[in-house]
C-alpha cells in the first residue's frame, strides 16, 4: 500500500521549524497559461544574460521529470523581513542579503522537515534547480503571483524565502490557489524606477537586482542612472507594495546582519578591500557578484 502523509503533520512540522506558512499541491506539468506565458518571455530575450533559464525547459515545466516518482511538492516560504535599516543616504544593499546565503538556511531547515513527517527518497530546494518557486507555493495555497512578480503571502508581503520539498509520496489532502488581491493597484510598477515591471512581461534587462548582481558585464546606463543608494539589489517594488506593510520582522537568527555590516558607512564602502569583503560577506548571498561586481556598483555612486 502507497504510503499517505498527512498534510496536517507537514504544516505543524513547518511551523516548528520556523516557516511561516506551508503547502502542499500535487506534482503535474505547469498550466498550459505558465508554460506559455514563460515560453514567450524566453522567445524575447527577457531572460537577459541568464542563460540558465532556458536550460532544463521540460524539467522545470514538469517537475516529475526533473525527479522522477515525485508525487507531492511542499512549499514553505521563510520570513528574511528586516528589522535593521541603514541610514538614509549611507549605501545599502537589498534585504534579502542582509543575513546569511538563505540557500543554505532554507534547505537544511527542509532536510529536518522531510524527515520529521517520515518522507522517503525526497530532494529539496532553494532558488538552486529549474523549479517555478512562485508558481508551485501559489499552487500549493501560499499565497499570489503580483505585479511585482514577487509571491505576495496574504496579510503578510513578499519578503519571503521560498523552498520546496519534492515528495515520493501522496499527501491526504492538496491545497488550492487563493484569490490573486491585486485589484487594481500598480504602486509596485510606479515604484520601479527603470521600468522594468511596465511592460506586459517581466524585463529582467532593466531590473536593477539583475543589473547589480546577475549580470557580469558593464551597468547600463539606465541602472547608473536609477540604482540610488542601493548598489546590490533593489526593493523598491517590495517596499511599495501595501501588503508590505503587515510585515513583521524576521527572528530567523541566521538572517539578523552582522554588527560590522550594520556600521558600515559610505566612506567605508568606498575603500573596501578585498579582505574587508571575505570577512564581512562569507556565508553570504552577496558572494554571487564577486568584489569586482560589488565594486562596480560602488563606484557608480
Amino acid at each position: 500500500m502507497t504510503k499517505v502523509i498527512e498534510s496536517a503533520k507537514i504544516k505543524a512540522e513547518a511551523r516548528s521549524l520556523g516557516f511561516f506558512c506551508s503547502g502542499v499541491s500535487r506534482a503535474t506539468r505547469v498550466s498550459e497559461e505558465k508554460e506559455r506565458e514563460y515560453r514567450e518571455w524566453l522567445s524575447r530575450g527577457f531572460n537577459a544574460g541568464m542563460d540558465y533559464l532556458a536550460n532544463n525547459l521540460e524539467k522545470r515545466l514538469d517537475p516529475r521529470l526533473l525527479v522522477e516518482g515525485t508525487q507531492s511538492i511542499v512549499s514553505v516560504a521563510l520570513n528574511y523581513a528586516p528589522s535593521f535599516h541603514f541610514p538614509e543616504g549611507e549605501l545599502k544593499i537589498a534585504s534579502y542579503a542582509l543575513g546569511q546565503d538563505y540557500h543554505d538556511v532554507v534547505k537544511a531547515r527542509l532536510r529536518q522537515l522531510a524527515e520529521s513527517i517520515g518522507a522517503e527518497g525526497y530532494r529539496v530546494f532553494c532558488d538552486s534547480a529549474p523549479v517555478f518557486e512562485r508558481y508551485w507555493a501559489e499552487q500549493s495555497g501560499l499565497g499570489w503571483i503580483g505585479r511585482n512578480q514577487q509571491l505576495i503571502i496574504p496579510h503578510a508581503g513578499s519578503m519571503f524565502f521560498l523552498g520546496e520539498i519534492f515528495l515520493q509520496e501522496e499527501v491526504d489532502e492538496y491545497d488550492k490557489p487563493v484569490e490573486n488581491r491585486c485589484g487594481n493597484c500598480h504602486k509596485c510598477i510606479d515604484a520601479c524606477p527603470s521600468g522594468a515591471l511596465s511592460g506586459d512581461l517581466f524585463d529582467a534587462e532593466l531590473c536593477l537586482s539583475y543589473q547589480t548582481i546577475e549580470n557580469r558585464g558593464e551597468l547600463s546606463e539606465l541602472a547608473k542612472q536609477t540604482m540610488g543608494d542601493t548598489f546590490y539589489g533593489c526593493d523598491r517594488c517590495q517596499t511599495a507594495c501595501p501588503w508590505n506593510s503587515f510585515s513583521t520582522p524576521t527572528d530567523v537568527e541566521e538572517f539578523m546582519p552582522k554588527e560590522e555590516l550594520m556600521a558600515m558607512s559610505r566612506e567605508k564602502w568606498t575603500n573596501l578591500t578585498e579582505e574587508d569583503y571575505r570577512r564581512l560577506f562569507k556565508g553570504s548571498a552577496v558572494k554571487r557578484a564577486k568584489y569586482s561586481g560589488l565594486m562596480r556598483n560602488i563606484k557608480k555612486q
